[in-house]
């Protein structure tokens, strides 16, 4: 693994140009690895509702005009957890830990905004261009869990949860 860049992951607008190939790459990834109704990725209207705050990871040092090279967003849920959505890291990012840290961002920022656990879901065992993905969210502490809000099984999607600890004053 190489050398992590600087980063700053911070709040941004899912309709910036910037964004958008970052937010297509998902969409398209998406697209490539499950069936229409088993793909739950959101596009740049979804991340754009009021329920959802969208983050985008830039490498500090460079230019205001410099494109961003990963994100995430988490969607409020009405039992007090967070629903984590549209995590993705450019090519050219990859390797470096960047996932890693924007769900870890992602955390934190949900514990801040008072939520009690984060909740995910992504492609099965029958999707392996989400092995990755589901390698990385159990080494961070999440665990498989049935189907939340808005979602019922799908052989194509599994279902993760991860409690988030509250920092006391």
């Amino acid at each position: 693994m190489s050398q992590p860049p600087e980063i700053e992951i911070r709040r941004a607008d899912p309709t910036c140009p910037s964004v958008a190939p970052l937010i297509e790459g998902n969409q398209s990834h998406g697209a490539a690895e499950t069936v229409a109704q088993s793909d739950h990725t959101f596009g740049a209207a979804e991340l754009s509702r009021k329920d959802v705050r969208f983050y985008a990871a830039y490498q500090t040092g460079t230019s205001v005009q410099e494109s961003p090279l990963g994100c995430g967003a988490i969607k409020t849920l009405s039992d007090g957890t967070a629903e984590v959505k549209s995590v993705f890291v450019s090519e050219a990012a990859r390797g470096q830990g960047l996932a890693r840290r924007v769900m870890d961002h992602l955390a934190s920022e949900a514990r801040n905004q008072g939520f009690h656990a984060l909740v995910l879901e992504t492609g099965s065992a029958l999707c392996p261009g989400y092995d990755a993905a589901r390698a990385l969210y159990e080494r961070l502490g999440y665990r498989y869990c049935a189907p939340f809000e808005g979602y019922s099984e799908d052989p194509l999607s599994v279902f993760m949860h991860l409690p988030l600890k509250t920092t006391s004053a």
